[in-house]
């Protein structure tokens, strides 16, 4: 009898050390936040009323601004977005992941280091919605979440719901990460990546801007200032490369041609970012009702800038501060009423979010990130930030030259590569904002210049 006892008693206690072992874990898992990565498509930095324009009508963002941290100083280091978002993922430059145009995927081993994948191991309950933007649709890691509702290609914006309904695609998306919050597991945290096509063009549509029809009313009355240095004789001062067919141009033509056309399309464009803003407010207003907004981190950025008839260019893909600089906001619920609503000067990067996201989450970013977590800016002192970072578009196209450079927020140096000449652009930002006056062919700036030049071959060396 002692002896059936005792080993009951053993079986008890291995069973009870089992039941242990799978309980601890998972009470930490629970205790992990929430994170919701909100990301827009050719948003540019000021784009936005926390960020100083006073035109667009931006409430729940500026709020989350109020609340939370604003980077006045966010940019990307490739402005298109196939690049930007496997820099997103990855937390890579493109000399890194490789992926420059729109039909290359990640490799299997690249993408198990990207933030999803080790998000959904670490055991996240794993959501993505919207366009995914990287490979075709059968490279898309549908396995690899829980909940996928990624978009191939450029989405429609004039769509159907489930049911069969016409609607918004801004307003899909919306109604998707309700029902992503909705079905979340109580047991498990979330990690849920959101990319709306807002407020890109729709390609090939003569109407371009295509908003949500619910705001046509808003803005009817604005009057958008004229495009600053958008005048025809300040792209003629571009050299004749650059000239030569050149897409940002072509699609300038489209857009802000004529008075008429700038005052819609700026107009329109500013209603596709409202319709994102209500989107944010939902979710922020679901989560505060399910008993989740104090542990749940939003994160809002960017993926590139957007030429709105500057230069008398449209779209990207060049250096130049509208084509880089995109919004970036981070809520943390987890920070005192002290520490909130930060402004922070640091340079921050799309291939900082990858590091970010997993250091919020409690886990250590993988070698292979070559961004930096941006927790560190604001809940620390931070010593040894990045002063500049490395600018490169390497994506092949007959009218986007491409080219590299090296850029700081006060001095910008960057030149066109094969086929384009090796034409070399220079700017000191503090006196020259708007890079009107190219200081590279100055002979008083030709040390500097070098200085420069030598400091993006460095940053190359080193982010190969």
């Amino acid at each position: 009898m002692r002896y059936t006892f005792a080993f009951i008693l053993f079986v008890l206690v291995i069973a009870g050390s089992v039941l242990m072992a799978l309980f601890i874990p998972n009470q930490e898992l629970q205790q992990k936040p929430n994170i919701i990565f909100l990301l827009t498509d050719d948003q540019r930095w000021d784009a936005l009323g926390a960020m100083g324009n006073h035109d667009i009508y931006t409430p729940n963002l500026d709020q989350m601004a109020k609340e939370g941290i604003m980077y006045k100083n966010a940019y990307v280091t490739t402005p298109i977005c196939c690049t930007s978002r496997a820099s997103i993922l990855s937390g890579q430059y493109a000399r890194k992941h490789h992926i420059n145009d729109f039909k290359t995927p990640f490799s299997e081993r690249a993408w198990k280091k990207c933030y999803p994948y080790i998000m959904k191991k670490a055991g996240y309950y794993n959501g993505f919605i919207g366009k995914y933007g990287v490979g075709n649709k059968e490279d898309f890691p549908i396995t690899d979440f829980d909940y996928w509702k990624g978009i191939p290609g450029q989405p429609y914006y004039e769509t159907k719901d489930e049911k069969g309904n016409d609607i918004h695609l801004t307003r899909l998306i919306g109604n998707q990460c309700l029902e992503f919050i909705d079905n979340a597991p109580a047991n498990r945290p979330f990690c849920l990546s959101v990319s709306f096509k807002a407020p890109h063009v729709q390609d090939n549509d003569p109407r371009q801007f295509i908003f949500d029809p619910a705001y046509k009313d808003l803005y009817k009355d604005l009057r958008v200032a004229p495009a600053k240095n958008g005048e025809d004789a300040v792209y003629n001062q571009f050299p004749d490369f650059f000239k030569n067919n050149n897409e940002a141009r072509n699609r300038w033509e489209i857009r802000f041609s004529t008075p008429e056309k700038y005052q819609n399309s700026v107009r329109a464009y500013y209603r596709l970012i409202y319709g994102v803003d209500v989107v944010v407010g939902k979710i922020r207003e679901e989560l505060k009702k399910r008993g989740l907004d104090e542990n749940t981190i939003i994160v809002f950025m960017g993926d590139n800038g957007f030429f709105l008839g500057e230069k008398g260019l449209a779209g990207k893909w060049f250096a130049y501060e509208e084509s880089i600089r995109v919004p970036l906001l981070i809520y943390d619920p987890t920070l005192t009423n002290e520490d909130r609503g930060q402004i922070r000067d640091e340079i921050a990067l799309n291939i900082d979010i990858a590091p970010t996201i997993l250091q919020m989450a409690g886990i250590k970013a993988p070698r292979s990130m070559q961004g930096k977590s941006l927790t560190n800016t604001y809940r620390q002192e931070v010593k040894n930030w990045r002063q500049d970072f490395l600018f490169e578009h390497l994506f092949e196209h007959p009218g986007l030259p491409k080219s590299e450079g090296i850029i700081s927020t006060t001095e910008k140096y960057f030149h066109y590569l094969s086929p384009a000449p090796d034409y070399e652009e220079m700017y000191d930002l503090t006196t020259d904002p708007d890079e009107m006056h190219n200081l590279a062919t100055e002979s008083a700036f030709q040390d500097k210049k070098s200085e420069m030049r030598k400091q993006m071959e460095k940053l190359i060396k080193k982010y190969n």
